[in-house]
């Protein structure tokens, strides 16, 4: 289980259901469908979560269970822009960080590769 504050469950689940928002306003291609069934709080090595290195790294790799079926696993790197980082330094919720649906390019999804991005404000 997550230590952080602010890397945590409730981020993780809300994380997800935005996610799926985003996922759902493909209208075409091979991500038309996909959605999001959670992701994981507790990422590999637990290390990735010390400030430091979140200040170092400025992203968090974990896993996400997404698909037409929301049950593929995805190697998801999280990465903190500006307003992130310093909301993770003081041990903020980052729920404010991820945009909302209407914006653009936050999200990227690999089917092939079993992989996904998003970029935090």
């Amino acid at each position: 289980m997550s230590t952080s504050s602010s890397f945590s469950p409730d981020f993780c689940e809300h994380l997800s259901y935005r996610i799926t928002a985003a996922l759902a306003t493909q209208v075409g291609g091979d991500l038309k469908g996909f959605w999001c069934d959670g992701v994981s709080p507790s990422p590999l090595p637990e290390s990735q979560l010390a400030p430091k290195q979140i200040h170092d790294t400025r992203q968090i790799t974990t896993t996400a269970w997404l698909g037409k079926s929301g049950q593929e696993e995805y190697e998801l790197t999280i990465h903190f822009g500006r307003q992130a980082l310093s909301r993770y330094a003081k041990g903020s919720p980052l729920d404010d960080c991820i945009p909302n649906e209407e914006v653009k390019d936050w999200l990227r999804v690999d089917g092939d590769h079993k992989t996904a991005e998003v970029w935090l404000d």
